[in-house]
């Protein structure tokens, strides 16, 4: 009973006190949410980020690159950022990828048929090795008379067919190139607000003498 009423007492003392000091909420810090206009704005650098989404889509499959770029001159025409139509450019921009698939197509064709003949000699070659120096009757190669001969022209199949490839790995490579630098192009600043300025100026030799000035001129470039 004395320990009911002890606990009861020090409920009523716990709530009494409680009661006499009530909650202040803390005001909300309203700094989080402001802009700071003194900050001058992140710079984005366009042309770079366009020279990228190029690159990635000509390294997928050749001419998407182009494709793209002709894509950005299609939405300046259409958000009237730029004068006119544009026509030149996107012809430009259409030749440039006939001539990209034009050139791969001719290549291919090139390595196919070059790789064929070499096969075809090869085959001629390894024949007479087995039949005494005999001419394969299925070859239709019986008018080279000797093996020199043959050998020269399977080597020739095989240095063009050589070449062919390194061809096409450099046309993949330019048309890389060619999207990635037209993309940033488009970006390029060229307003009024870019300029240079050529001054007269003198610069120190440093010669055992002392100071010995030499006439000279100064660029200052602004951009």
């Amino acid at each position: 009973m004395r320990f009911l009423l002890l606990l009861i007492t020090s409920l009523l003392t716990f709530a009494t006190v409680k009661a006499q000091n009530p909650v202040v909420k803390k005001p909300a810090d309203t700094t989080k949410d402001r802009i700071d206009t003194l900050r001058s704005p992140e710079y984005v650098n366009l042309g770079k980020i366009a020279g990228k989404k190029a690159v990635r889509r000509s390294l997928i499959f050749p001419g998407l690159g182009q494709m793209y770029n002709y894509g950005l001159v299609v939405e300046d025409v259409k958000s009237g950022a730029v004068p006119g139509k544009r026509i030149g450019q996107k012809i430009y921009l259409i030749g440039k990828m006939g001539a990209i698939y034009a050139g791969g197509t001719l290549l291919v064709m090139s390595y196919i048929d070059n790789r064929h003949e070499y096969k075809r000699f090869l085959s001629e070659l390894q024949y007479r090795q087995l039949n005494n120096n005999q001419p394969n009757p299925d070859g239709n190669l019986s008018q080279y008379t000797n093996t020199e001969a043959l050998t020269i022209a399977k080597n020739i199949y095989k240095r063009n067919s050589q070449v062919v490839l390194i061809s096409l790995v450099g046309l993949y490579g330019l048309n890389v190139l060619d999207a990635y630098v037209t993309a940033r192009l488009k970006y390029f600043n060229v307003d009024d607000t870019l300029s240079f300025k050529i001054s007269p100026s003198t610069i120190n030799n440093n010669t055992m003498y002392g100071y010995s000035p030499a006439p000279a001129l100064k660029l200052t470039i602004k951009l």
